[in-house]
């Protein structure tokens, strides 16, 4: 079972082993007294530091994090190579940056100084990439 926090003060502001420990203590005696259910297999934890996003309000909750994206249909892009000024248009399905916002539908994500719109719809997998 995980547990979260649904107003954290800040991203800081996270499940810590203080509060697993207190929810499975609490969960453990509600289930032993109300339902006589044996709940020695019960664990509760924390989404973690590299949590899963997967919601429009996982994004942000999050802005000003880094995140890894895997989109489910790759977008192509125009890239201009600086030593002879050829476009040249790349396909891209992983991106790793910084969360900048949500607009219509789509996540900002910030790599490498270029922010990119990239549908919700279209991501495949993403979570939070801490920076240590």
């Amino acid at each position: 079972m995980f547990i979260d926090k649904l107003k954290p003060k800040d991203v800081k502001d996270s499940v810590n082993i203080d509060d697993c420990s207190l929810v499975s203590n609490q969960l453990g005696s509600l289930l032993a007294v109300e339902n006589d259910i044996d709940y020695d297999r019960l664990e509760v934890s924390s989404p973690g530091m590299d949590r899963v996003l997967k919601t429009e309000a996982n994004f942000v909750r999050f802005i000003g994090e880094r995140a890894t994206v895997k989109l489910r249909v790759p977008v192509i892009e125009l890239q201009i190579n600086a030593k002879d000024k050829k476009e040249e248009k790349i396909t891209k399905k992983n991106f790793l940056g910084l969360i900048r916002g949500v607009e219509s539908g789509q996540l900002l994500l910030e790599c490498d100084s270029v922010i990119h719109k990239i549908a919700i719809s279209n991501i495949d997998k993403s979570r939070l990439s801490p920076i240590f």
